[in-house]
């Protein structure tokens, strides 16, 4: 079906950390194995002329065409269809908790939500990849149209803009990201002997974001060995248990550790040990809290010691400086938006025009056929031939010249 309704049509229903507890918001969640089966069916039944579903660790999204009123009534009938084993308590919670946007603000948001000035971490571009392959998944499935197609091209056209023009995403603050910095300025060798002492999910991240950087030699330390091995086994390194920690002797240049431990883990006798006599200078970046690494170590031995709390204020600096460039990326997103309801409206009357060729061509069919026929079949071939160029050459007119006028009335442009 083609929308011809234009803005008004469009709805954005989002759920994130502004609205539900990210625990709630996993509940929407729907797998791509599982997308088309569930989708394809409930955009039918709701009736919506195009659907979008966009859904990452802390977001769940709806944009969707119709031209039914989107109210409580219909957001409640939204998720009873999509999501048939929710009792009526959940489906009140999702009716009456979202985030709804209608027409230019869906727009908008759409801007801000690719351009990561509604994430979580203000600057992370993983969003705009996310909102891309969304858009796919959907094309794929046969769930979008033209309207959706116009805005999430425009909507990357724009995101990529604000990460070009603007310093929003230049500086890092995830603790990730900020503890490999600390290394790459240390210089540290790609070959450096590392110890992770813990496999949670920030250790994880922080070896595979190590591993991709070239680092190659791991050693994984945990309480649950079997956690360990999987690590271990993404970073082609060895797991051992924690224990085994207070016995290990093959010497090391950085540790990065990571527990729940309410208790130093790095003892000043386990350091020892690890050192196996080596007095180099090491690098330590401990992102637990409370802190594993004690603190008689590092004013026994040279240590380069990168706490959570030293990252923490380096995140929050450069989380400063990318708020003050919220306001460079408004005025990117304002006027990205003025250009949308100029490309919408244009849009809007090529589809509503569709129309006029075929029902030109019809009229000419009748008026050749049917009404003139006799008249037509007196004349000789040349004459034939010259009106046949004259209809013709009407035709194309009044193809065309419609389609510009209805452009310049609606846009209010004055006709050339």
């Amino acid at each position: 079906m083609i929308n011809t309704k234009g803005l008004d049509a469009l709805h954005i229903v989002a759920f994130t950390h502004r609205n539900l507890p990210v625990s709630e918001i996993g509940k929407l969640h729907i797998g791509e194995e599982n997308q088309q089966a569930h989708l394809s069916e409930f955009k039918s039944v709701m009736g919506l002329d195009e659907l979008m579903f966009l859904s990452t660790c802390n977001r769940v999204e709806f944009a969707f065409v119709t031209t039914q009123k989107v109210d409580i009534p219909f957001l409640e009938r939204f998720f009873h269809k999509l999501y048939p084993d929710f009792d009526e308590e959940q489906r009140a919670v999702f009716s009456l908790n979202g985030a709804v946007y209608h027409g230019l603000k869906a727009v908008e948001h759409q801007f801000y939500v690719a351009s990561s000035v509604d994430s979580m971490v203000v600057g992370e571009r993983e969003i705009i990849t996310q909102v891309r392959g969304a858009f796919e998944n959907a094309r794929k499935m046969g769930l979008t149209g033209d309207f959706l197609r116009l805005m999430t091209r425009h909507t990357i056209e724009t995101a990529k803009k604000v990460y070009t023009e603007t310093c929003i995403a230049k500086r890092p603050v995830s603790v990730v990201s900020l503890a490999y910095k600390k290394l790459r300025d240390l210089n540290a060798a790609l070959d450096s002997r590392i110890l992770i002492v813990g496999a949670g999910v920030t250790n994880t991240n922080m070896g595979r974001f190590l591993r991709k950087h070239g680092f190659t030699n791991f050693h994984i330390f945990n309480r649950t060995l079997s956690k360990a091995e999987k690590l271990a086994n993404d970073l082609n390194g060895k797991a051992l248990p924690l224990a085994d920690l207070n016995s290990f002797n093959k010497g090391f240049d950085i540790i990065i550790s990571c527990t729940g431990s309410e208790n130093h883990i790095l003892t000043p006798e386990i350091y020892t040990q690890l050192l196996q006599g080596d007095t180099a200078r090491k690098t330590v970046i401990d992102i637990a809290i409370p802190q594993d690494l004690s603190p008689e170590i590092i004013d026994a031995h040279h240590v380069t010691h990168i706490s959570v709390e030293k990252l923490q204020k380096i995140s929050n600096e450069n989380l400063k400086v990318r708020s003050q460039e919220i306001k460079h990326v408004e005025k990117i997103i304002s006027e990205a938006l003025l250009e949308f309801q100029h490309l919408s409206q244009v849009r809007t009357v090529e589809l509503a025009m569709r129309e006029v060729p075929k029902k030109v061509k019809e009229i000419k069919a009748i008026a050749m056929n049917e009404v003139f026929k006799g008249e037509l079949n007196d004349l000789d071939d040349a004459s034939r031939q010259t009106l046949e160029k004259i209809v013709g050459y009407m035709e194309k007119k009044y193809m065309s010249v419609p389609m510009l006028m209805a452009k310049e009335i609606l846009l209010k442009k004055p006709l050339k």
